[in-house]
């Protein structure tokens, strides 16, 4: 597949507000190193993490938490308008998404991965694949108002790492890679702590009182698969027809960040 002139546009789409930060902020802080126009979105305002606030008001809060989140990344920020443990694979669905990819106008897209502990996790890996897919198709209607033209061809698709990178029998997931984001993730950290909203939901919901710290150990725990202080682990889908050299990898071994994780 050529690649195209210039630094890559890069579209991370997740879920929640939060997941992206949690899986890929550090590979997306090295990528705005290097020039990439990059847009954060997320399926839902997260309108059921909290135990205290109305739907309505936590969407609210988190949609300002993600927008703040991003800005100190210099990325731009979409909210889908999905809800909370509502995500379903249907055709409608299915157009909302692909409008998103052709507005953003992706060359390489990060997303949730296939397994994981949760169904919007889920659904959204397969919604997302879906619409790489289906948003290069000139003939597909999104149905949406004022509708963006087609995708001129199918973006790269890769999948951050599930949490704690394990399946629903806690196997472990093996990446394909892991990137170095030891230099960036002092900015990841920041990056998280902006969604403040969520400690006390996770506190409160899961018994879970260590944010930061539970991303810091875990992106300890990748990075010493490639001898790194931080690390971030993700797999390419590269079915058919989906782009199957590793831009993602060629972007990033400019500075050798990227390395095959270990076999034991």
């Amino acid at each position: 597949m050529p690649v195209p002139s210039g630094p890559p546009r890069i579209l991370a789409i997740h879920a929640h507000p939060d997941d992206v930060e949690f899986q890929c902020a550090g590979t997306l802080a090295l990528l705005k190193q290097q020039g990439c126009p990059i847009t954060i979105a997320t399926m839902t305002p997260g309108d059921c993490g909290s135990a205290e606030h109305t739907a309505d008001e936590i969407a609210e809060i988190r949609r300002a938490e993600a927008r703040k989140s991003a800005e100190l990344l210099g990325a731009d920020y979409m909210c889908l308008e999905f809800r909370d443990l509502s995500i379903v694979v249907d055709n409608p669905s299915r157009g909302k998404v692909v409008e998103a990819l052709r507005r953003a106008r992706p060359d390489i897209v990060l997303t949730a991965p296939p397994v994981d502990y949760m169904t919007d996790h889920e659904i959204t890996s397969v919604l997302v694949r879906e619409a790489c897919f289906s948003a290069s198709v000139p003939n597909y209607s999104t149905r949406q108002w004022d509708p963006a033209p087609p995708l001129g061809s199918i973006p790269y698709l890769y999948y951050v790492d599930a949490i704690e990178g394990i399946d629903y029998f806690g196997n472990p997931l093996k990446p394909d890679f892991v990137i170095d984001v030891t230099s960036t993730f002092d900015l990841k950290q920041k990056m998280l702590s902006c969604h403040e909203s969520q400690r006390n939901w996770l506190r409160k919901q899961h018994g879970i009182d260590e944010y930061l710290e539970k991303s810091e150990r875990w992106a300890a725990a990748r990075g010493r698969e490639i001898g790194a202080k931080y690390g971030e682990a993700f797999r390419q889908h590269t079915g058919h027809p989906y782009p199957g050299d590793n831009r993602l990898g060629e972007l990033l071994r400019l500075g050798e960040l990227l390395k095959k994780p270990k076999t034991k």
